[in-house]
């Protein structure tokens, strides 16, 4: 007879429910939220699993990886079809979601999520990383703007190279302003060194590429969102029409459809949601 688990990871443990092909609870553990862990409490039990379940989280492509790498039928599945099976449990328990994905596995009800090749997350987590310094860069720089603005001082719209020294130029020795943007310059310093280095970092990406360095053959596609297209399509194999990669994107028409009306809108907020990055949509600027 086969079996089939669920696992619910959390930061430091992982509840562990496997069932029978009845829905039959089996066995109900807990272990380390580690590959070697979990691979030594599923070997251990024995048994013929057919699908071992986890909800997507910020450690299952880690730990999906591993098992998969063990020879065990990992699968990550949609957390909003997880949500709707754990729903139907009378309290929020590691035990009972545990329960809940392994009957899931069971019925088959869930919708598999893909995950990414280890090279196109980091490659995302590294562009992640330079929108939040660039983000944050930013923040200060409207703080220093407001500051200036206190003591009637306009500063315009310099370049972020020269950000710093027209700041100080324009600040001069007052006794009042300078003290207040003086730390605030030395953090833009330290950021923009850092920002730098990680642009390095996207530009030796889109040089080895090949697909990079095709995108950005395109007008418009620069060495930022040529990477970015490039980590969040990952495998184009996995798409069977490229109509679907819109989708994928969340860029999906609105439709009205009532009788004999069917109206093609434009592309919904579906669109806002998406978990692509910004740099990957249309119009957007580098």
């Amino acid at each position: 007879m086969t079996h089939f688990a669920g696992l619910d990871v959390s930061l430091e443990e992982t509840a562990i429910c496997v069932v029978d092909a009845t829905g039959r609870i089996i066995k109900e553990m807990r272990a380390a939220s580690e590959p070697c862990a979990l691979i030594a409490a599923l070997t251990a039990l024995g048994l013929p699993l057919e699908r071992i379940g986890l909800e997507a989280c910020s450690l299952t492509a880690w730990l999906h990886d591993a098992l998969r790498a063990a020879g065990l039928p990992a699968i990550c599945i949609e957390t909003r079809s997880a949500n709707a099976a754990m729903k139907t449990m009378p309290n929020k328990t590691d035990r009972n979601d545990a329960r809940a994905l392994a009957q899931i596995m069971r019925t088959g009800w869930f919708r598999q999520v893909h995950i990414k090749l280890r090279q196109s997350r980091l490659w995302r987590s590294l562009l992640v990383a330079r929108r939040t310094v660039l983000n944050e860069m930013r923040a200060i720089e409207n703080v220093v703007r407001a500051i200036l603005r206190e003591g009637g001082i306009k500063l315009g719209t310099p370049a972020r190279a020269a950000f710093a020294g027209r700041v100080r130029e324009l600040a001069g020795d007052d006794p009042l302003i300078l003290p207040l943007v003086t730390p605030l310059l030395a953090i833009l310093a330290t950021m923009l060194e850092q920002l730098d280095r990680l642009t390095r970092q996207v530009r030796v990406i889109v040089r080895d590429e090949e697909v990079c360095r095709r995108l950005m053959s395109m007008p418009g596609v620069g060495p930022i969102t040529a990477p970015a297209f490039r980590a969040t399509i990952d495998r184009p194999e996995r798409f069977r029409h490229s109509r679907d990669v819109g989708a994928h994107l969340g860029l999906t028409p609105s439709r009205y459809q009532s009788g004999e009306t069917d109206i093609q809108g434009k592309v919904a907020a579906a669109a806002m949601n998406s978990p692509a990055p910004r740099s990957t949509r249309p119009h957007t600027p580098c």
